[in-house]
C-alpha cells in the first residue's frame, strides 16, 4: 500500500514536466488550474486563444516591462531578485515579489495561489525546465493566454474583448499598459475603469515600455 501511494505521489510530482514538453507544441493550448476550477464549479469562463504574433506588440513590451524586465535575460528565475527577497525576509523586513514570468505560468499551469514555501519549491525547478523547454515567445503566449484578467475572464483576447470591445491584436499603447498594470490584482484592479493610482502606474509602465527594445529582444528581433 505505502508503495502505491509513493508511486501516485511521484506521478503527481513529475506530471507537470512531462506536460512541459507537451505544452511545446504550438496546436496545444493549455489551460489554469484557475480555469479548472471555475469549471468544476460550474463558473464557466471566457478564453479565447489567440497566437502570439496576433497579440500587440504594445501589450507584449508592457507585460514585460511591469511584470519581469529581464526576461529575456534569466533561464526561468531571476536570482538576483530572489536573493534580495530572501536577504529582506531573513532581515525582519517587508518582501517584495520576485516571480518571473515563467514562473507565474508555471504556477498558473500546474500550482495554486497564496504565498507558501512548499508552492515556492515546487515552483522553481518548474519555472527552470520551462524556460529550457519553451522558447521565449511560447512562454509569453501562454502566459498571455492564461492570465486572469477580471472574474472568469482569462487570455489577453478575452480581456481585451471584455473591457475595451476590441481584439488584441488592435490593443493601444494606453490600454496596453492598464492591462498590464491590473495583473497582480485583476479583481480589484479593472482596466476599463482605472482610479487615479491605476492611471499613474500605467504610465510609468508605458513609458518603460517605450523604451524597452534592448530587454526584449528574444521576442522582437
Amino acid at each position: 500500500m505505502a508503495k502505491r501511494i509513493a508511486g501516485v505521489v511521484a506521478a503527481l510530482l513529475l506530471l507537470p514536466y512531462a506536460l512541459i514538453v507537451l505544452y511545446r507544441l504550438d496546436f496545444i493550448h493549455p489551460v489554469s488550474t484557475l480555469m479548472l476550477a471555475d469549471l468544476a464549479t460550474f463558473q464557466g469562463y471566457d478564453r479565447r486563444w489567440v497566437e502570439f504574433e496576433d497579440i500587440s506588440p504594445s501589450l507584449v513590451r508592457a507585460v514585460m516591462m511591469s511584470e519581469d524586465g529581464q526576461f529575456c535575460s534569466h533561464h526561468g528565475v531571476d536570482w538576483g531578485e530572489m536573493k534580495g527577497v530572501i536577504d529582506d525576509a531573513l532581515a525582519g523586513e517587508a518582501t517584495r515579489g520576485a516571480s518571473t514570468i515563467p514562473m507565474q505560468t508555471v504556477k498558473n499551469l500546474y500550482l495554486w495561489n497564496g504565498r507558501s514555501m512548499l508552492r515556492k519549491a515546487m515552483e522553481l525547478p518548474l519555472a527552470i525546465a520551462a524556460d529550457a523547454i519553451w522558447s521565449k515567445q511560447r512562454t509569453m503566449e501562454i502566459y498571455l493566454n492564461i492570465a486572469e484578467w477580471g472574474p472568469g475572464i482569462y487570455g489577453v483576447e478575452a480581456a481585451a474583448q471584455h473591457h475595451f470591445k476590441i481584439p488584441a491584436a488592435k490593443l493601444n499603447a494606453r490600454q496596453a499598459a492598464l492591462l498590464a498594470v491590473s495583473l497582480p490584482n485583476p479583481i480589484t484592479r479593472v482596466a476599463s475603469k482605472p482610479g487615479s493610482g491605476m492611471k499613474r502606474l500605467a504610465g510609468v509602465v508605458d513609458r518603460r515600455a517605450k523604451r524597452s527594445g534592448d530587454y526584449i529582444t528574444c521576442l522582437y528581433e
